[in-house]
C-alpha cells in the first residue's frame, strides 16, 4: 500500500515530466490558427444558412 509521501513523489515526477514535455511543445503556428478561424466561419455561416432556409420553410407551412 502506497504511503502519503510515496504518492507525493509520484505525483511531483509526472508533473515534472509533463511540464518538461509541454516546454518541448513549439504550440500552434499562425497558419493553423488562421485556417482553424476560417473554419469556424465557415461553420458558421454554413448553419445559419440552414437555419434561415428551415424557419423560412416552417414560417410557409398554413396551418389553417
Amino acid at each position: 500500500m502506497f504511503n502519503l509521501d510515496s504518492l507525493a513523489r509520484r505525483m511531483r515526477a509526472h508533473l515534472a515530466e509533463v511540464r518538461r514535455k509541454a516546454r518541448g511543445d513549439a504550440g500552434y503556428t499562425t497558419e493553423t490558427i488562421v485556417v482553424t478561424a476560417l473554419l469556424v466561419v465557415l461553420g458558421m455561416t454554413v448553419v445559419g444558412i440552414v437555419i434561415a432556409k428551415v424557419m423560412a420553410k416552417a414560417n410557409g407551412i398554413d396551418l389553417g
